[in-house]
């Protein structure tokens, strides 16, 4: 069988100068087909390769979170492991001590051994799910290395005198009247 074209021209309905002007237009559109074939196969397989990066990419940052979060909870056992072993007694006193955490004044009561330990620094409070527990300095610093704001650090010394003190040198009178 032959082509459609070819039994037009045979009829004569066509010549083979249309004929040929046809079949050139339509290798053309072919050509240009093809192309843009290639263009959306080549669009299809970037916005899939940007799904992949997008993709990698939330992967990443919800395994960073996930990492933070167990890297927390470590170091919260970890505290809680520390003040477990090495808490000290409150003692049977009914002194009380108050003291800050955070931006609110907390109370404690202790004994007059435990309160002058408290103030010479050799114990220091942890506050601990709501708790505070007392422990000695040095496992207060490990403590305050993993998470600083569960120590609750001793008030400064209100007596020291500073030393850039611009009034040092000069003498009060204690014999002012007011």
């Amino acid at each position: 069988m032959s082509s459609l074209q070819d039994q037009l021209l045979k009829a004569g309905l066509v010549d083979s100068k249309k004929a040929k002007q046809v079949s050139k237009e339509k290798r053309k559109q072919q050509k240009v087909a093809n192309k843009t074939g290639q263009a959306l196969e080549n669009e299809a397989r970037a916005a899939a390769e940007k799904a992949r990066a997008e993709k990698a990419a939330r992967d990443r940052a919800l395994n960073a979170e996930r990492e933070a979060a167990a890297r927390e909870k470590a170091i919260a056992a970890q505290i809680r492991q520390m003040v477990a072993s090495n808490r000290q007694p409150r003692g049977s006193g009914d002194l009380p001590y108050n003291f800050t955490f955070g931006r609110k004044i907390k109370t404690i009561h202790v004994s007059e051994a435990v309160r002058d330990h408290l103030a010479a620094g050799r114990l220091l409070i942890v506050g601990l799910d709501d708790q505070f527990e007392l422990v000695p300095r040095v496992i207060a610093d490990k403590i305050a290395e993993r998470d600083p704001g569960a120590v609750v650090q001793p008030p400064a010394d209100s007596n020291a005198v500073e030393e850039d003190d611009p009034y040092a040198d000069y003498q009060i009178p204690d014999d002012l009247m007011w």
